[in-house]
């Protein structure tokens, strides 16, 4: 099962751990890892590359795990957005889960 395990600060997302092998299919033709893969990239990249700030993300190649974590002192605007990426991110996982229970599941701590 996929396990996504989003960090919060008050009300504030400060970023996300998502691990393991959602196990609907065998890697490489499994639906939901693709879709957390596709999903992770996304948030990843609209921060870090479009945004230009400098998010941690820390992939450990042999499980495949992802941590990320946002920078402090983010602008308001760079906060607002974040947030929504972050809020948005966290609904398709939950939407995600709904589909398919048995292969990944969401929490907050």
């Amino acid at each position: 099962m996929t396990t996504v395990t989003f960090l919060t600060e008050g009300k504030r997302i400060i970023g996300f751990d998502a691990k393991g092998h959602s196990g609907y299919s065998e890697e490489g033709s499994d639906v939901v890892c693709a879709a957390v893969t596709s999903a992770v990239r996304l948030v990843e990249s609209t921060v870090n590359d479009v945004l230009g700030l400098a998010a941690s993300v820390k992939v450990h190649e042999r499980s495949g795990a992802v941590e990320f974590r946002l920078p402090g002192g983010l602008s308001a605007t760079n906060e607002s957005t974040c947030q929504a990426l972050l809020t948005g991110l966290m609904l398709l996982f939950s939407e995600l889960h709904s589909e398919y229970p048995d292969n990944i599941e969401v929490m907050e701590a």
